[in-house]
């Protein structure tokens, strides 16, 4: 009896001793299912989330300019995002817009001023103008503004919360600690030793699959 008893204490210290694993795997599981979700809201809705891809290759993964990163502990997960640089061009540009994700999302305003040229040459309501001034765009992106952050919100918010635990079936793998019962006879005499082991390996295996 002591050493089942034993045995079940161990379980919990080895679990405790793998959760930072655990916590790794899922960081990692859940910034990926993040990325997949905007791509899909992308691809339902371009002219909201255009701005944080490579121009003409919204939805794309590999034309993503945002990248999904995490900060494990034992017990915590904390994500946040970060902008890259773009680097394609715009058609009638010669210079990518290298931080255009980051302007349009927030809603910065441009100066364009002319370089190599005396003007600025580009269309108003489909007519021609040219000027020697600088040109002040106050809402480069548009709708843009915002988006990327309300659709990443409603990733954590929503689809996280009521959806990805059950759909990856972490929910079900830890309510089901399968692992416990598997080695309870060898526990019973090992002890502490047999459980901290069997706890380890079960929270360390957990594979969080993402669809």
């Amino acid at each position: 009896m002591n050493n089942a008893i034993e045995y079940s204490l161990g379980f919990l210290d080895g679990t405790k001793q793998g959760q930072k694993v655990f916590m790794n795997n899922l960081g990692n599981a859940v910034a990926d299912m993040a990325s997949l979700y905007i791509d899909s809201a992308a691809r339902g809705n371009p002219e909201l989330l255009h701005h944080i891809y490579e121009w003409y290759r919204v939805w794309s993964p590999d034309a993503r300019l945002f990248d999904i990163k995490f900060i494990s502990s034992d017990t915590t997960i904390n994500l946040f995002s970060e902008f890259r640089q773009s680097k394609t061009i715009q058609d009638g540009s010669n210079i990518p817009f290298y931080d255009k994700a980051k302007i349009m999302e927030n809603g910065i305003s441009v100066i364009i001023t002319p370089r190599n040229s005396p003007v600025l040459a580009f269309e108003v309501n489909g007519e021609q103008v040219f000027t020697p001034n600088s040109v002040t765009v106050n809402n480069p992106g548009g709708a843009t503004a915002g988006q990327y952050k309300a659709i990443f919100d409603q990733f954590f918010n929503n689809y996280f919360s009521q959806s990805f635990l059950m759909s990856s079936g972490v929910k079900q793998k830890l309510e089901n600690p399968k692992a416990f019962k598997d080695s309870f006879a060898a526990g019973g005499k090992q002890g502490r030793p047999a459980g901290i082991k069997a706890g380890n390996r079960w929270i360390t295996s957990i594979k969080v699959e993402v669809e």
